[in-house]
């Protein structure tokens, strides 16, 4: 099935050569990637990936999957589910002041302190994954 794929697409490759507007430079291009087409491995088959962890190695608390930061989309969806486990009855992990008068106020001074016992996981494409606690990020 692979040599039937890749026949389909050196020929597709050559059908630009019949054009007429093209240069003898362009068809020597052309030919010279049709048979670097030809001489490419067809993977017919993949193993199958276990999804695994990924670890930081000793003492070192590193984010070794993405930035060293939490993005904004995930301070967003941590301050939400905070805000929302706030807004429920859950009790603040920080004093309150007189400037804090929302549960999102609340759960972005927690997000700010590190106190939220919370953990991010980062996957990769190939399902190995980080789960990676608040006070890892910068």
């Amino acid at each position: 099935m692979g040599d039937q794929v890749l026949e389909k697409a050196v020929i597709a490759f050559r059908k630009r050569m019949e054009r007429d507007d093209l240069t003898d430079e362009q068809r020597e291009e052309i030919e010279i990637r049709a048979k670097a087409m030809e001489t490419r491995d067809v993977i017919e088959y993949n193993e199958e990936h276990t999804a695994t962890e990924i670890v930081s190695e000793g003492d070192e608390r590193r984010v070794l999957i993405g930035p060293p930061t939490l993005t904004r989309f995930e301070k967003a969806r941590i301050m939400g589910a905070r805000a929302l486990q706030l807004s429920m009855g859950a009790p603040p992990f920080v004093d309150l002041t007189s400037d804090i008068k929302t549960s999102l106020a609340i759960a972005q001074e927690e997000l700010n302190l590190r106190v939220i016992p919370i953990v991010i996981r980062r996957a990769l494409p190939n399902g190995d994954f980080q789960n990676i606690p608040i006070g890892y990020f910068n």
